[in-house]
């Protein structure tokens, strides 16, 4: 397959996409829930500031963590990882 600019073919560069995505939705679930992040952080078993690294993009999540994660918060993990932007 060839690149262009570090991109295959012309697929959008979505390098770290899925952290942004997922954090959001994290954010998004916490607050519909009424969570604040220190509660959510008790919730889990995260540290405030890990929560907001997450909802920031900034960490990486496994997909067993998501998966972990969302049966705590009773939604589907799809719920976490899905782009409601889309992909452009």
């Amino acid at each position: 397959m060839s690149t262009v600019g570090g991109q295959a073919g012309n697929l959008p560069d979505v390098e770290g996409r899925v952290q942004q995505v997922v954090g959001e939705n994290l954010r998004r679930v916490r607050v519909d829930l009424g969570y604040s992040q220190e509660s959510f952080g008790q919730h889990v078993g995260w540290h405030r500031t890990f929560v907001g690294a997450v909802e920031r993009g900034e960490r990486n999540l496994t997909l067993r963590t998501v998966e972990r994660i969302s049966e705590q918060l009773g939604v589907h993990p799809l719920e976490l990882l899905w782009d409601r932007d889309g992909v452009t």
